[in-house]
């Protein structure tokens, strides 16, 4: 009866010390990131000639549509995209600890493409802001 007692003393801490040593896989959120980049606005669009039917079959509708001062027609197309990765990182177990750290990170990304038109809907000129923080 004693050996079953320590074989099954010895299997529950064995279990114990073995789940202690687990961590969480790196796990990323959900990641939502745009297609909206500086190549693809550089290959798509060329002055005087881009057209907006084009801009609209490559990029979609704009988020903002106005008019400049010289009464041009602008589009401002803005994409956010955001990253989170979250876990646990192993570190040195103690008799107190168990040498787990819990770490994150995120990473956010902005692009702004303005693109303003003249009279016949041509692409006139373009800018693009981006920044990643």
């Amino acid at each position: 009866m004693k050996l079953i007692s320590k074989a099954l003393l010895f299997l529950v801490v064995t279990i114990f010390l073995a789940a202690g040593c687990v961590s969480f896989p790196k796990g990323e959120e959900k990641s939502l990131q745009s297609s909206l980049t500086f190549a693809v606005v550089k290959s798509k669009i060329i002055k005087g000639q881009t057209t907006q039917d084009e801009i609209l079959k490559t990029f979609g509708s704009p988020n903002i549509i106005t008019k400049n001062r010289s009464n041009d027609e602008v589009w401002n197309y803005n994409r956010m995209s955001y990253r989170a990765v979250s876990g646990t990182n192993q570190g040195p177990a103690g008799i107190f600890s168990s040498g787990e750290r819990a770490m994150s990170t995120a990473t956010t990304e902005s692009f702004d493409l303005i693109i303003t038109f003249d009279d016949n809907g041509v692409v006139k000129d373009y800018s693009v802001i981006s920044a990643k923080f």
